[in-house]
């Protein structure tokens, strides 16, 4: 039996591609709907995972699958949260539940991973530019193929989307976007008018009037402005369309996205229509679950749950995570200063955030995912003489480089980036693994880098940050630190200033950059090294690392961060600009991407794990002490 609890499933388990889905009658199509929906339900309930805007886009799976040819029409995922019910449908139901999990089936669509799986994913907004490139490769090759991007979960709050919608309109593709709005912002235009008008619209008798009477009306100006104004304003009347009719697409709905018949028969007219085509599709994120339906944000990606009493299994926890002492910061910094405002590009409860949310609403600004527009809207901010924090994921910083270099730093101004998820994050995979943020942030003039130890030193980094008047990032990795005392008190840190945690006699100094000293600590204790907790990667604290060098045989850095330009990079190339040659052995995540597992798993992947770390230096080191023991031997006979 494929599904947890031996619960049966007896269409869903015949579908091994979406051509056995294809074969059926289109009056079975309900039946597989019902049946993939209490499959992801009990299959997900056991591990946890992305949940509610996959119940949200059953329906809308089937009939895409159902309708276009998959896999030789292209069908390509925004985000991935809400491709689980693809997953099942394209050969993958048996594996679903190892989803998230090491070796298992990846958090989101994988080209690596099934044919089905047209462009890889995990960040928002891409799709619309990957199927028109698609689209276009299609058309130049002569190959007769359609390609739909489906678009939701508020990733058409990007800027990039509309770019591409920009492009898509103005070029012949045959481009089809869906866009699944589960916010339900617009729910009364669904129902039997709205499917009836999106079948009509999307039929070729309507097509083939419009394109006829655009063809007599181009030789007519003023009877042509006339018929244009009177189109759209019958379809804004009933339609939200306009914006996408503007932009050159023809636009269908709003249609009721858990109406298998009409989305079907909707699907079916579109397929046969040339050019860039737009589908709006109205869902409702958890449908089919009651406890997502009311909470569809606490049951985005839920951990194991009771399927029967919708009860979440919360995860033993030794401490508070290191985003709530972030959150715990901020409410503390803003209760005292009322310049202090938070920012977050739709991550308020992984940043943290809700209780500042709800003490402080007129100070908080949520902007959607908009990293770009984010980082440029704090910069203003601080023009203005507020003080904006950015809670920003490391993965989703790199989408604002390039306002982080010239919207602030080039100009100074003191926003402070809370950089959350930095390192290795362990589930979601190679899309967010936050290994790189100290390599693209080192270069940047102007800009503080913290690297924090633990809880409070991560407290003390932030409070630090607030008073330099200048760009500072912190970066600080999901989940739990090592468990050490927050001091409620704040107090600045001395600006690029190391701290020693153990002298050692063996000739060794380990210089760690963040997390990692706690497993750095064992080590230096076996070799009777050095230990130093270096805090800044920028300023680099250039006193500590030259006079380790200078008493030292060999230097050990160790960070959760690329190797490659990373803090580690930072030392040698001080020591290199001083002319000191020694060994030095950098440690860090390696050059490949580390896919999903737990934060423990990727750890060991990248070599991180305690274990690994104390092998890795170890085998590094003790060759190279005993050879300076033989030398010194050699030199005292």
């Amino acid at each position: 039996m494929d599904a947890p609890n031996d619960e049966f499933f007896p269409l869903l388990e015949t579908l091994e591609t979406p051509a056995d889905l294809r074969s059926l009658p289109a009056t079975s199509l309900p039946e597989v709907a019902d049946e993939l929906r209490r499959f992801l339900i009990r299959t997900v309930s056991t591990r946890g995972g992305h949940f509610a805007a996959g119940l949200g886009t059953v329906e809308l799976t089937v009939a895409l699958h159902y309708v276009f040819e998959t896999p030789h029409d292209r069908l390509v995922w925004d985000v991935g949260h809400q491709a689980y019910p693809h997953k099942v449908l394209t050969g993958r139901r048996r594996q679903l539940h190892t989803i998230k999990q090491d070796g298992g089936l990846a958090p989101f669509p994988a080209r690596a991973e099934s044919e089905y799986d047209t462009f890889g994913v995990g960040h928002s907004s891409t799709s619309i530019s990957a199927a028109l490139g698609m689209a276009v490769a299609a058309a130049q090759r002569g190959e007769q193929r359609r390609v739909v991007a489906v678009i939701g979960d508020g990733a058409l709050t990007a800027g990039m989307a509309f770019e591409a919608l920009n492009h898509a309109g103005s070029l012949p593709a045959n481009v089809l976007i869906v866009l699944n709005d589960n916010d339900m912002s617009i729910s009364e235009n669904v129902g039997a008018l709205s499917n009836y008008l999106a079948r009509v619209l999307s039929g070729r008798t309507y097509a083939h009037f419009r394109e006829r009477g655009k063809q007599v009306l181009r030789q007519m100006p003023t009877a042509r402005e006339l018929a244009r104004r009177s189109e759209e304003h019958l379809k804004g009347m009933v339609l939200p369309g306009t914006l996408f009719e503007e932009m050159g697409f023809n636009y269908i709905g709003p249609i009721d996205g858990h109406d298998l018949k009409a989305l079907v028969s909707t699907l079916r007219n579109l397929r046969q229509l040339d050019g860039p085509q737009f589908l709006h599709v109205v869902t409702r994120k958890g449908k089919g679950y009651a406890p997502a339906e009311a909470d569809p944000i606490k049951w985005h990606g839920p951990g194991p749950f009771d399927p029967v009493s919708g009860t979440i299994f919360k995860e033993k926890s030794s401490g508070p995570t290191y985003s709530q002492v972030f959150g715990q910061w901020l409410c503390d910094m803003a209760a005292a200063d009322p310049a202090v405002v938070g920012i977050t590009p739709a991550m308020r409860e992984g940043s943290g955030m809700v209780e500042y949310s709800k003490r402080f609403p007129d100070r908080y600004f949520d902007v959607a995912i908009a990293e770009q527009h984010a980082v440029t809207f704090a910069a203003g901010l601080a023009v203005e003489g507020l003080k904006p924090v950015v809670a920003i994921y490391s993965t989703f910083l790199q989408r604002a480089y390039d306002q982080l270099i010239h919207d602030v730093c080039l100009q100074n101004l003191p926003v402070v980036f809370a950089v959350d998820r930095a390192g290795l994050v362990g589930s979601d995979g190679a899309t967010h693994q936050g290994g790189y943020d100290l390599s693209f942030l080192r270069c940047i003039p102007n800009l503080v880098i913290m690297a924090p130890a633990d809880e409070d030193e991560c407290r003390q980094m932030l409070y630090t940050a607030s008073t330099l008047g200048a760009p500072a990032a912190v970066r600080f990795p999901r989940g739990t630190g090592p468990g050490v005392a927050i001091r409620e008190q704040m107090t600045a840190l001395p600006l690029g200033r190391a701290q020693l945690r153990r002298e050692g006699r063996s000739g060794l100094a380990i210089l760690v950059f963040g997390t990692l000293l706690d497993a750095a600590h064992g080590i230096a204790e076996r070799l009777d090294a050095t230990l130093v907790n270096m805090r800044f990667v920028k300023p680099l604290d250039e006193a500590m690392v030259l006079g380790l060098a200078e008493r030292h045989h060999a230097l050990v850095t160790i960070e959760e961060n690329a190797v490659a330009g990373g803090a580690g990079s930072a030392v040698g190339e001080l020591l290199a600009a001083d002319g000191m040659t020694l060994p030095i052995l950098h440690v860090g995540i390696p050059d490949r991407f580390i896919e999903h597992g737990t934060r423990g798993s990727c750890l060991a992947h990248a070599g991180l794990d305690p274990a690994s770390l104390a092998a890795r230096v170890e085998d590094w080191w003790l060759p190279q002490a005993l050879a300076d023991r033989q030398r010194g031997a050699a030199a005292a006979s």
